[in-house]
């Protein structure tokens, strides 16, 4: 999957900012909250070639987990300004996701912060599977 391929929903919250996701399988449910994190928070190509690092993130459920993951992939962009570029999950399950991301430098002029998003919150999370499909409540403090 690439973010180009991105389909979310933005949903209304009370000074924040909340998405639903959906995915026909776990990983892909993962995959598109992070590419739909990334799309909220950055405008640009991030097309150029990137380099892969390894993130493990562990939680006591798939809740959980989703609110550390996407909380790392937060903080890789605002400490690091490292971009998303591709993801790949090499493992999903209760209670440990393991992957590789492939990251791009955030560059002025190229790159727009379109929000600033502060943190992933636990309010209203939810990640759970309903008849065919995974679908995932996140909300974002900005």
């Amino acid at each position: 999957m690439k973010p180009t391929d991105l389909t979310y929903q933005i949903i209304d919250h009370t000074a924040d900012l909340g998405i639903i996701v959906k995915g026909t399988e776990i990983r892909d449910l993962f995959i598109r909250a992070a590419y739909a994190m990334t799309d909220l928070m950055v405008d640009g190509d991030i097309e150029e070639k990137g380099v892969d690092r390894e993130l493990t993130v562990e939680g006591e459920d798939l809740p959980d987990i989703m609110v550390r993951w996407l909380g790392e992939v937060l903080y890789i962009f605002e400490a690091e300004k490292l971009v998303v570029r591709d993801i790949e999950i090499t493992s999903i399950s209760e209670p440990r996701l393991e992957s590789v991301l492939t990251l791009v430098h955030f560059r002025k002029g190229h790159h727009q912060i379109a929000r600033e998003i502060k943190a992933v919150t636990y309010h209203q999370i939810s990640v759970e599977r309903k008849d065919s499909e995974w679908e995932a409540r996140i909300i974002f403090d900005i």
